[in-house]
């Protein structure tokens, strides 16, 4: 009879212990691990089910922060699994109601200044949160199995309106679609990618496909065999937020890119910061070795930008030239850059 709070953590954190112990069958060591969601009655509910729901949200919370633990019913966490439960099933509808959409960001030529991209970025229009922005929403559709078939949209979507601005007379932009971890590990992926530029009839050579450095490196030779094979099809291959974490220099070299992406975190406090400097400089010396376009994301500033173009930096992208974009906006934005040009 567990009257109190305490008195049932005490019981869980011991259920837990034992557990841990190993146990011996037929002299092999065993070993179990336990979650626990504790729920109290009358505060969590009256009904058997209320309690046990109560438990099971409990129990998800424990789970979710590592496991082998036990956590209490809070109605903080009934909210926050329910909202959770909501935003999933709504994300789930997203795609057959065509709430999903892309934004884009131009690419500037850091010579010309002249627009040469743009990357494509997923926004969701939900019809009562209004505009839901990805870091929002994408985590969540990595988590229940989603993020393969909303990145297969996506690059069909790039690229059919890539053909559409080429049909329009802009010509000379190059598509950028993120790529997931998820859909590089997709055995379909390159079929896919061949797909989605033959049925829009967008050339291969005006898509190119951005890679989180951090997921290269961890798969490295999957992602040498995946990649290879996209760049056969005449794709080119970024490495996208280049600085922000470890690389093997070894690997770098074996990819098929032609693209390094300066992690805009590298550039925000450039030319103040001595360190954030150095690794820029160093980055940009590597990629022009390697025989890569550097391209500097997160561009904010008049003298970040002095700064980029003297220590050779190829593209420019950021909101010193522009925010991400709807169509229609981005649109009358490569209009306005070509009546200057």
């Amino acid at each position: 009879d567990l009257k109190d709070t305490e008195a049932s953590g005490r019981v869980a954190e011991a259920l837990i212990e034992v557990l841990r112990q190993p146990y011996t069958i037929e002299n092999r060591e065993y070993f179990l691990s336990a979650s626990i969601g504790i729920s109290h009655f009358p505060n969590d509910g009256e009904q058997a089910d209320d309690l046990l729901r109560a438990a099971d949200l409990a129990l998800y919370q424990a789970k979710e922060e590592g496991r082998s633990t036990w956590r209490m019913h809070q109605p903080e966490l009934t909210r926050r699994v329910e909202a959770f439960v909501n935003l999933e099933a709504a994300l789930r509808q997203a795609l057959e109601r065509e709430e999903l959409c892309l934004y884009y960001q131009p690419k500037v030529d850091a010579r010309t200044r002249q627009v040469i991209g743009a990357e494509a970025l997923i926004r969701w229009e939900h019809p009562e949160q209004g505009l839901i922005p990805p870091n929002h929403f994408l985590p969540l559709a990595e988590e229940i199995g989603l993020i393969v078939e909303i990145g297969d949209w996506v690059l069909r979507e790039a690229c059919r309106q890539g053909r559409a601005w080429m049909d329009a007379g802009f010509d000379n932009l190059r598509i950028s679609v993120n790529l997931s971890g998820q859909q590089i590990m997709d055995p379909q992926l390159v079929d896919k990618v061949g797909a989605a530029l033959t049925d829009s009839g967008c050339p291969s050579g005006h898509l190119q496909l951005e890679i989180l450095e951090s997921f290269v490196m961890r798969n490295a030779e999957e992602s040498v065999r995946t990649l290879s094979a996209i760049r056969h099809l005449g794709v080119g291959l970024a490495i996208d937020d280049f600085g922000s974490g470890y690389s093997s220099l070894a690997y770098l070299k074996r990819l098929p890119i032609d693209t390094l992406k300066i992690d805009q975190s590298l550039v925000f406090d450039i030319p103040d910061d001595p360190d954030d400097v150095a690794i820029a400089q160093a980055v940009i010396a590597l990629g022009h070795s390697l025989g890569l376009t550097v391209c500097a994301e997160g561009v904010e500033t008049a003298a970040q930008l002095q700064f980029l173009v003297g220590e050779g930096v190829d593209e420019i992208q950021g909101y010193y030239f522009s925010r991400p974009l709807p169509t229609d906006a981005f649109t009358e934005y490569l209009k306005g850059m070509h009546s200057e040009g």
